[in-house]
Formats: C-alpha cells, structure tokens, sequence
C-alpha cells in the first residue's frame, strides 16, 4: 500500500470518511458527532493518509494538536481520527501500517501522545489499538458522558 499526505477536504479522503461515516450509521444509528474541520489536520498542527492499492483509493486516517488541557487530554498531544480501511481489505494489516505511519508523523513534530476515541460496537478497532500499545483514559471532549465511547493514548 502507498501512503500519501492528502488534505482531509481532498476527494479520496472524503470518500473514504463519507464510506467510515456509514459504518457509524450502520452500528450506532448515526454518524460520528465530533465537530472536525479540514485545516485541523494540515501540517503542522495536524496530518491526514489516504492508503492506495492499485490506484484505488482503500485506507485512511488522521491526527489534529491539541494543546490545551482539558479531561483526559494533555497539551502536546495528537488525537487519531478518521482511520478506516475498506471492508473487503480489511485483517490484512493496513490499519496498522497507516496507524503507524501516523504515529511516526505526530513524533516527528513533537506530539508526545497519541489519544483517540473509538466505539464499544467496534471490537476490531479495539484490538488494534489495544495490540498496539494503546492503554484506556478517562473519556474526553464530546465523549466524556457517551456510554458507548471508549478512550485509550498511547505515549510516543
């Protein structure tokens, strides 16, 4: 897979968060309620990934700064958003090479936590990040009451 540095506005990314965003639909009856503009995720206090596979646009994902403190968040650290892989691709590790490449971006301009919330109706979402060195926080931001969210860091 190919990963490159696209705005989140860009077409392919919004086609494969418009696609995520029915994923939500489809488990939660609604989509993800978290109040997101495209600048946040431009360099350098944000990055965004579209993965390719033959030309085709098949993974996605994202971190924006956060630099105050507020619940569980600190300032310095990045928060994943929008990380997705195309169903028909999905158990083939691509999740993780684009979480990683992610991680790399946020260490690389000096974020020293990943943070990220994901849902309880969403168990691979869970083990990958689970697997991959992540540990649960309080809840934050707009999912500090959500019943279903569950929120995890991980130190970079």
């Amino acid at each position: 897979m190919e990963l490159c540095t696209l705005a989140y506005d860009h077409p392919d990314s919004v086609k494969l968060i418009t696609d995520l965003q029915q994923v939500y639909v489809t488990r939660y009856g609604d989509g993800d309620v978290t109040p997101v503009a495209p600048e946040q995720f431009a360099a350098p206090l944000g990055h965004f990934l579209v993965g390719y596979l033959d030309d085709e646009p098949v993974a996605c994902g994202g971190w924006r700064a956060h630099d105050e403190e507020q619940d569980s968040l600190r300032p310095g650290d990045a928060e994943l958003k929008r990380m997705y892989v195309v169903e028909s691709l999905r158990g083939r590790g691509l999740s993780r090479l684009v979480l990683a490449a992610l991680e790399d971006a946020a260490r690389a301009v000096g974020r020293g936590r990943m943070v990220l919330e994901t849902g309880a109706r969403q168990p691979e979402a869970i083990g990958l990040y689970t697997r991959s060195g992540y540990t649960r926080i309080d809840n934050f931001g707009v999912y500090r009451d959500h019943p279903e969210s569950l929120c995890f860091a991980k130190e970079l």
